[in-house]
């Protein structure tokens, strides 16, 4: 059932043109993604299914009655509350009436007969409303979203004005969470996540019973939660089914086949043309009337747009030196600031070459960590070298490297004066600043655009060891493959922090977990990390090589099936061979009486036992037909 649909929608602001022509439709129960390029205005259509912004033109048709929840980027929290208080106020009408029923039931210990009555009706009325809302579930409930959420015990009672921009995001996605709208609209809700929290939002939306819509760039959230993509291009809207591993592909299957079509159309249009020129030079009458025949074919042709693709950036990373096989070697690492022990006891050794994806709790101090082995921190304890000859490269997700007042260009140019303006104008084309882009201030850019300067200058300096903090933040989905190939091509060492569960997946060979008390290391990427520990949840399951819990129940699942069939063939084949000796045993008794004097002496007593013998025969055949059969497939089930 569809519940909600979006017809030619269009959306501008001043003179540029942000949404052309969107139409979609979203079904109940459906979890759609919604990708675009940075500034495509995925977030404008969300506001305007919202109700937040007016559109232009175009229709909006919902379902009658239902609810919409948008999760707020700029949500304020009632001043004075608590976190879990604050959380709690969704249920504000249900306690209301858990409260009105304590009351009811004092009122009646102590009311007349008949009164007794009228408060019975009541509280009757009342409880049963209070059990329909689930009432004594509400509670519970809303602390294991703040518990799923990553907030601890000591956090659910502060105040929640207290909280950061990002805690307050979760808190506001808590309580869009438990109001259980009809439709859910969610802005980037896997930022400030840390991946605790990610798994538990995507098992929550999984068992969601309304409709999602959702803008991320998380691929690997796109991947477990979507049933549905939707990409906006060039203000229009393509829908797509599956998750985001199957939009990529059927995204690149369109672009081709459209891209066949144009070229096949055009193709055609230029024979029809050659065609039309050789009867006009002709001249004659005959000629000339075939000629403009073909030209208002052509004219009513309806012509197939060139297909386009949004502008990516491109570069690769290569490394002018090489290291020695040691690339880094801690030794007891160690940082707190004040009371507050963030890690200790961190030993680490990475080899020349190897791929390390960081990860942790957010709190924990994985940006902390690698500052401190840049030199910009000291440590409380504990010591960090890097190999010899390598040369570190570090990507700063908070870009503080970059300075405001400077123009693009002199923000590359300055670090690398060797360079022609023409090659640093090159360089920074790869990543998509053409013409005036490279005269903007660099404090008039937006965070991607600050991502790929920084990313420019990273190129730029040819290091063997590049240390990335959250490199793909900022990115969208295009640019994050690009980078991603990028540090495939690498032949250097990468040590990265990330939260990014895709981008670990496709560079990381060894998964680093940061604690308090020191490093855990896990060989492999992201989801070789995750059935590790899964393995270890479950040692019963040690012995499930590598595989994971589902896939082994699978596996059993099938060997019962086939262990099923097995035997079903097996009896098959006794019946067969049961049926074959009952058959020839029945033959030669038939046999036997066609030489009974007796019957042999009367025609027509024998003519009817050789008609009898003559039918069991070809019922014998039969059932040797059958024996055979089930021999032979008895004999391919057991091979």
């Amino acid at each position: 059932m569809i519940v909600l649909t979006v017809a030619h929608l269009k959306k501008s602001f001043g003179v540029e043109t942000v949404l052309k022509d969107v139409s979609l439709a979203l079904h109940q129960g459906e979890r759609l993604g919604l990708v675009g390029a940075n500034g495509s205005g995925k977030t404008t259509l969300l506001r305007i299914l919202s109700g937040r912004l007016a559109a232009d033109e175009g229709q909006i048709a919902m379902q009658k009655g239902m609810v919409v929840g948008y999760l707020e980027q700029s949500y304020q929290p009632q001043p004075g509350t608590t976190v879990r208080k604050e959380l709690e106020r969704v249920y504000e009408p249900i306690f209301r009436m858990e409260a009105r029923l304590r009351e009811i039931e004092n009122e009646m210990a102590q009311a007349g007969e008949e009164a007794l009555q009228r408060l019975g009706n009541e509280y009757s009325r009342l409880h049963e409303r209070f059990e329909q809302a689930d009432g004594y579930a509400c509670r519970s409930r809303a602390q294991g979203v703040l518990q799923g959420l990553g907030f601890s015990s000591r956090q659910q009672e502060q105040q929640a004005s207290q909280l950061s921009g990002g805690e307050l995001t979760r808190l506001s996605l808590g309580r869009l969470l438990l109001q259980k709208p009809d439709l859910l609209l969610l802005d980037e809700p896997t930022n400030h996540l840390d991946l605790e929290a990610l798994n538990w939002l995507e098992e929550y939306l999984n068992d969601y019973a309304g409709a999602v819509l959702v803008v991320s760039h998380d691929r690997y959230f796109l991947d477990r939660v979507c049933t549905g993509m939707a990409e906006l291009l060039f203000g229009e809207c393509e829908q797509y089914r599956g998750n985001y591993t199957r939009y990529m592909q059927q995204r690149e299957e369109r672009f081709l086949s459209r891209t066949r079509a144009w070229t096949q159309q055009q193709k055609e249009i230029e024979r029809q043309r050659a065609i039309i020129a050789r009867y006009r030079s002709f001249n004659r009458e005959k000629s000339i009337r075939a000629a403009e025949s073909r030209e208002k074919a052509l004219e009513r042709m309806e012509l197939l747009d060139r297909p386009e693709e949004e502008k990516q950036i491109h570069f690769s990373f290569k490394a002018y030196s090489r290291m020695g096989d040691e690339a880094l070697k801690v030794d007891g690492l160690a940082k707190a600031y004040g009371d507050r022990q963030l890690f200790e006891g961190v030993d680490l050794m990475l080899r020349s070459g190897e791929r390390a994806a960081l990860i942790g709790a957010n709190g924990i101090g994985k940006t902390t960590l690698l500052e401190v082995l840049l030199g910009r921190i000291r440590p409380d304890a504990g010591i960090s070298r890097f190999g010899v000859n390598a040369d570190v490269g570090y990507y700063d997700q908070k870009q503080q490297t970059l300075s405001p007042e400077k123009t693009v260009l002199r923000e590359v140019w300055d670090d690398f004066p060797r360079l022609l303006q023409h090659e640093v104008r090159g360089a920074l084309g790869l990543f998509l600043f053409s013409g005036d882009d490279v005269f903007k201030p660099v404090s008039a850019l937006s965070g991607g655009e600050k991502a790929r300067v920084a990313l420019t200058k990273l190129m730029l300096k040819h290091n063997n060891f590049l240390i990335l903090d959250e490199p793909t933040n900022h990115l969208d989905s295009d640019s994050r493959e690009v980078l991603e190939q990028a540090l495939e091509d690498f032949d250097g060492t990468i040590l990265a922090v990330s939260h990014d569960r895709y981008f670990i997946n496709r560079f990381a060979s060894r998964v680093l977990v940061l604690e308090q008390d020191g490093i855990r290391s896990f060989d492999g990427n992201y989801d070789d990390y995750m059935a590790a520990l899964e393995r270890q949840r479950n040692p019963e399951d040690a012995d499930l090589g590598g595989r994971t819990r589902t896939e082994v129940q699978k596996e059993r699942k099938r060997l019962r099936q086939d262990q099923q069939r097995l035997d079903a063939l097996r009896q098959a084949l006794d019946q067969a061979e049961e049926a074959v000796a009952a058959g020839e045993e029945r033959l030669q008794q038939l046999e036997d009486r066609l030489a009974d004097p007796a019957v042999y002496a009367d025609p027509l007593a024998a003519a009817q036992a050789a008609e009898d013998i003559r039918a069991h025969k070809a019922l014998l055949e039969e059932y040797y037909a059958r024996w055979e059969s089930a021999e032979h497939a008895m004999a391919e089930a057991e091979d």
